[in-house]
């Protein structure tokens, strides 16, 4: 029988992730850091004999297993070993990859976020060009179209070049020694632009509102305050989510190479696909506000079937569950 070798580092990871736990749950029944699990597997640092002990009882092996170069986790966690009997093999991730990954999954968060701006505000043509009668309709359609066109075109293009790393979200993961470090001290120094990225965007949201209110109180001429009340609308609107959609991309990069969060390997075998009532729901929402959109033509009004879609998609989700796992 083959004999391996592994550090304390790579067994903390290894049982960690057999255990489902992500670093965050380990901390706090350690009751120590999420940094310090970040530095113990990274191996830049090393349990003490207290936490060594607490390690051991948590996992289910001895403390021999822990601190022996020779590997039997498998052999000494009855626990571990179902988990691995019944889990399907575990898809190996190099540092090269991760690098990798995590390069293309920046520039995803560029191209996405840049693509929902441009789809967010496609009305904008029509609400500026409105007081050109009927030749600024036209051209506000056909603005509007080429913006959501080159929208969907960032969209495609950037979710082909993440299809090479769709396994993230789908199978379970072994980095390859030094990735979960280098990845938990990139997260960490993220993480706060990640919060101010949200606040920002949050904020942006609630304040949407006052560029009616004080266009309407400053300008005299009401048609005109509208106009450009709603192009701040839009403006603010869109980047406040462009703000968020690209940090959560990013933050999400991390969580699925840690295996953390919404990709813990828990959660990816309960994963499932989008229900078909909620792809029926959302096309008919969509070719509903174009129908009233065109017929209308008040696109100041229409876009209040997005908000009020939103609100009852709970009600759709409820009336119509996603029964395939």
């Amino acid at each position: 029988m083959e004999v391996t070798y592994m550090i304390l580092a790579d067994k903390i990871i290894e049982l960690r992730k057999k255990s489902g736990m992500s670093q965050e749950e380990l901390a706090e029944k350690l009751g120590v850091s999420r940094q310090s699990i970040s530095k113990w597997e990274g191996a830049q640092s090393t349990p003490d004999l207290n936490r060594i002990l607490q390690l051991s009882e948590i996992f289910s092996v001895s403390t021999d297993t822990l601190l022996k170069d020779t590997e039997e986790l498998s052999a000494e966690s009855a626990s571990v070993q179902e988990t691995v009997e019944t889990e399907p093999p575990l898809r190996k991730v190099s540092m090269k990859e991760a690098n990798s990954f995590l390069e293309k999954n920046e520039k995803h968060s560029i191209r996405t976020a840049i693509g929902v701006v441009l789809c967010i505000l496609c009305v904008l043509p029509m609400i500026l060009l409105e007081t050109l009668g009927d030749t600024g309709d036209v051209i506000g359609v056909a603005l509007m179209f080429m913006l959501i066109s080159a929208g969907v075109a960032l969209f495609i293009i950037s979710g082909q070049g993440m299809k090479p790393y769709e396994y993230l979200e789908k199978e379970g993961i072994d980095t390859e020694y030094g990735i979960s470090g280098m990845v938990s001290d990139k997260k960490s120094k993220f993480a706060p632009k990640h919060t101010l990225s949200i606040v920002i965007g949050v904020v942006l949201f609630i304040l949407s509102v006052i560029p009616f209110i004080v266009f309407e109180t400053v300008l005299k001429d009401g048609n005109f305050s509208d106009v450009i009340g709603a192009a701040v609308f839009f403006t603010m609107i869109a980047i406040g989510v462009a703000l968020i959609v690209r940090s959560s991309i990013i933050m999400g990069g991390y969580n699925k190479l840690l295996e953390e969060d919404s990709f813990t390997r828990e959660k990816k075998s309960h994963s499932h696909r989008p229900s078909p009532a909620m792809t029926v729901y959302w096309c008919s929402v969509t070719a509903l506000y174009l129908a009233l959109s065109f017929l209308t033509n008040r696109w100041d009004i229409t876009w209040l079937i997005w908000p009020i879609a939103g609100i009852l998609t709970p009600v759709v989700l409820i009336l119509f569950p996603n029964k395939e796992k």
